[in-house]
């Protein structure tokens, strides 16, 4: 068990201390001190001794067969990267107009079916060592550091994977459970999250890109995110008095096109560490 305790107070200090009894060796702490999700990450990888990496997040609940399914479409199709399911739990207050408009669902595929990155995230997934230790030793860092208050870091991590070539496969047998807590059960939040994604995705589009084109590249996206957002707004007036859920879908629409333009003017929102705690 690797358990990285990245509060610059250093605050699981004591609980850790307290387990070390019943764990002994096997139990490997590590502190360090920038609240910084991509560093946690990459000092865990660092000292992981196995030869795959599981992960999950922290609101996940896996079922008790998860991992050895996992495995098992691992073996199966010879993977690199193997990703599975996030089921949302709604609580029993949550309004019905987000039920049904499933903005917590994410898409299932069948066991084995080839995926690329715009279906990949850490929440859930079976990663081959190696590879991070060979991207790794490439760039310096396994997860990019300049993403871990902000998020993103996952999407750019699979996005060089699926460059270097990896096979990434999908597993529906090894689902984990999330649940929707009643400060997200809202359009506000969901309107938020899709400013902030829509930034992260601009940012990591123009990460990706090469230095020399990376000016042209935020252009054109910018540009495109214009058009996008002025269809998007009309659509949302228009459709707000007769279908109010296809309304709010535009709505998210033009939320995000405002957040890929946002990167310009300033820094993506911070998910992640003190500041974000805050808001």
């Amino acid at each position: 068990m690797v358990v990285i305790d990245n509060d610059p107070a250093a605050s699981a200090t004591q609980v850790l201390e307290a387990q070390k009894q019943y764990w002994g060796e096997r139990l490997v702490c590590r502190h360090i001190s920038a609240s910084n999700i991509s560093l946690a990450r990459n000092e865990a990888i660092s000292v992981a001794r196995g030869e795959w990496l599981a992960m999950v997040d922290d609101d996940e609940l896996p079922k008790e067969d998860w991992l050895s399914q996992l495995l098992k479409v691992q073996q199966q199709y010879s993977a690199d990267v193997v990703f599975a399911p996030v089921v949302p739990r709604y609580l029993p207050d949550t309004p019905d107009w987000l039920i049904k408009g499933g903005y917590f669902e994410r898409p299932r595929m069948a066991s084995g079916t080839m995926i690329n990155h715009k279906n990949a995230r850490s929440g859930n997934v079976l990663i081959r060592k190696e590879l991070l230790f060979k991207l790794g030793s490439t760039q310096g860092f396994v997860f990019d550091p300049e993403f871990g208050r902000t998020g993103g870091e996952d999407s750019l991590l699979f996005r060089q994977l699926e460059l270097a070539a990896a096979s990434m496969v999908w597993c529906d047998d090894a689902p984990v459970s999330e649940v929707v807590p009643a400060d997200r059960a809202n359009a506000a939040w969901l309107l938020k999250r899709s400013f902030r994604t829509g930034g992260l995705f601009l940012k990591t589009e123009m990460k990706m890109a090469p230095a020399e084109k990376r000016f042209l590249v935020g252009l054109e996206l910018g540009f495109r995110a214009i058009l996008q957002a002025a269809i998007a707004i009309g659509l949302t007036i228009f459709l707000c008095p007769i279908k109010p859920l296809k309304a709010f879908h535009w709505a998210r629409i033009a939320a995000s096109q405002f957040g890929k333009l946002s990167v310009f003017t300033h820094a993506p929102a911070q998910a992640y560490g003190a500041e974000s705690e805050k808001k």
